[in-house]
């Protein structure tokens, strides 16, 4: 009986040792990091028959204001856990293209130990590590862009604290499983054809066409897509053509070396493009309504949060941020000599900006 206490015991401090390397601070670990699951998630869990340490992965939609966390059951395949309303997100739909655009960023990321805070100034946060490969052979820059608590964002995904208490622990017990990373995918809208057909008139089209291929690997196989990035864009699920005596090496800025992607991939993501594609055809056929490119507003949150915080999501403070958009000057919507602005807005856009530097610790513009 000694011997085996023992051994779970040497067992159980093995299991700890991932979680005292999470963020960089050599602190002591909270109780709010360390918490286990709540009773009703742990029975989920179960009747989903998805192991407490298995691989989570989760897809975040702007539009929508949704975080989803999936989970691998004991098939090996993703299944749905569980769906968080987002409580907010700042900037507008698109990718996120240099520091201070407030863009909360779109696109595919790899969580690592070293990018969870247990000591967030907003309560527990998880660096989505941008800018990522991608983003960085398209020079965009910006840095602390997170999915956190506290519901103040400026370029983040916010969550209530009760949330990311709920989404750090399923993370924190993904890595106690010795897996070294998990995915993020970043969307701006759940990618149905009605929805890229809504928004065809965006100039970020044909990005967000590239992350839907993505997008359909996962939502046919429900395995991780394996992502790299070459020529500038990314790939997904690539490996050597066939009889190659060596898999591709990819550079992000080079052109493409050949590969090919797993046949059983390919033709479930094919049967979906095809018939996505026949859907968008008919959409635009009857013409419907497109979006406006910009919105005009900062971000937004999930309708279930509209009452209980009211206020957070106002009109925007800065200018369409996308640099390929004709170049206007600034408009003036904080202003002291009475314009139309004034009058019409009056001290609304008087409010400070949603992430409070003095709060966060964090330098001027960032989240």
């Amino acid at each position: 009986m000694i011997r085996r206490v023992l051994v779970l015991a040497a067992a159980f401090a093995a299991a700890l040792t991932p979680v005292m390397c999470l963020g960089e601070s050599s602190k002591p670990l909270p109780a709010k990091a360390t918490r286990e699951l709540p009773d009703e998630l742990l029975s989920l869990l179960e009747q989903k028959r998805m192991p407490k340490y298995s691989p989570i992965l989760v897809r975040l939609f702007k539009e929508e204001a949704d975080l989803e966390v999936w989970k691998q059951d004991t098939t090996g395949r993703f299944q749905i856990l569980k769906t968080y309303p987002i409580c907010r997100w700042s900037g507008d739909l698109g990718p996120k293209l240099h520091e201070g655009d407030r863009q909360a960023p779109e696109g595919f990321y790899t969580i690592t130990p070293e990018l969870m805070n247990p000591n967030s100034n907003f309560y527990l946060s998880i660096n989505l590590g941008f800018p990522n490969t991608f983003d960085k052979a398209h020079k965009r820059n910006g840095s602390f862009l997170m999915i956190h608590g506290d519901c103040w964002s400026s370029g983040c995904y916010a969550m209530t604290d009760e949330q990311i208490g709920e989404i750090y622990a399923l993370a924190r017990d993904t890595f106690l499983s010795g897996r070294p990373s998990f995915q993020v995918q970043a969307y701006p809208f759940r990618l149905t054809p009605a929805n890229l057909a809504r928004h065809r008139n965006s100039p970020n089209l044909a990005f967000w066409k590239m992350l839907k291929i993505g997008n359909d690997h996962f939502e046919t196989t429900r395995i991780e897509p394996k992502v790299d990035v070459c020529d500038r864009r990314y790939v997904f699920d690539a490996q050597g053509p066939p009889n190659s005596p060596s898999p591709p090496v990819f550079n992000p800025t080079e052109k493409c070396p050949p590969f090919a992607v797993n046949p059983d991939i390919a033709r479930r993501a094919l049967e979906k493009r095809r018939a996505d594609e026949l859907e968008y055809a008919r959409l635009l056929e009857d013409d419907l309504p497109a979006a406006p490119i910009y919105s005009g507003l900062d971000g937004g949150m999930n309708k279930v949060f509209l009452t209980r915080f009211p206020g957070r999501v106002t009109l925007a403070k800065v200018m369409p941020y996308a640099s390929y958009l004709p170049q206007l000057p600034p408009i003036p919507w904080i202003d002291r000599d009475g314009s139309l602005t004034s009058r019409w807005f009056g001290s609304l856009l008087d409010q400070p900006p949603e992430c409070n530097p003095t709060r966060s610790g964090f330098p001027s513009g960032r989240c």
